[in-house]
């Protein structure tokens, strides 16, 4: 588990997000608020929606009136990562955390069953750590 974090607040522009996730080489960063308390992550995932076009939801057209019937919840939530400037803006808010004392195959099971790369690790609704896919893997070798 990394407790060294790199984290941003909520008013950290998308350009200074983007910096940090390369100069560091990580996919991902934690926005937290003043009292350390974590609001949600912001992955490559989440800034690649500012070169991409929303994708276009499923609609039929009854008499002249369209009907939306797939996908209009992903095209709003697109649109929404596409325009954002900030931090608060872009990132993902329902984020998969574990408690500081849970076992590593949980962490493994969520990461696989969920399609995510890194897992905030929480105290009192406090972060103090981060657990990646790297970490996850490191432990084969130790």
């Amino acid at each position: 588990m990394a407790d060294n974090l790199i984290t941003v607040g909520p008013k950290t522009t998308i350009q200074e997000i983007a910096k940090i996730l390369v100069e560091n080489r990580i996919s991902g960063v934690p926005v937290v608020g003043t009292d350390g308390k974590l609001l949600g992550i912001v992955s490559e995932g989440d800034l690649l929606h500012k070169e991409v076009v929303p994708r276009i939801p499923d609609a039929l057209n009854i008499l002249g009136a369209i009907v939306y019937y797939n996908g209009l919840k992903q095209y709003n939530e697109d649109f929404r990562k596409m325009i954002a400037f900030s931090a608060e803006e872009i990132m993902t808010e329902k984020v998969i955390v574990v408690d500081e004392d849970v076992d590593i195959s949980e962490v493994g099971k969520l990461m696989i069953e969920h399609h995510i790369k890194r897992i905030p690790v929480i105290k009192a609704g406090n972060l103090v750590g981060m657990i990646s896919r790297t970490d996850m893997i490191r432990t084969l070798i130790e």
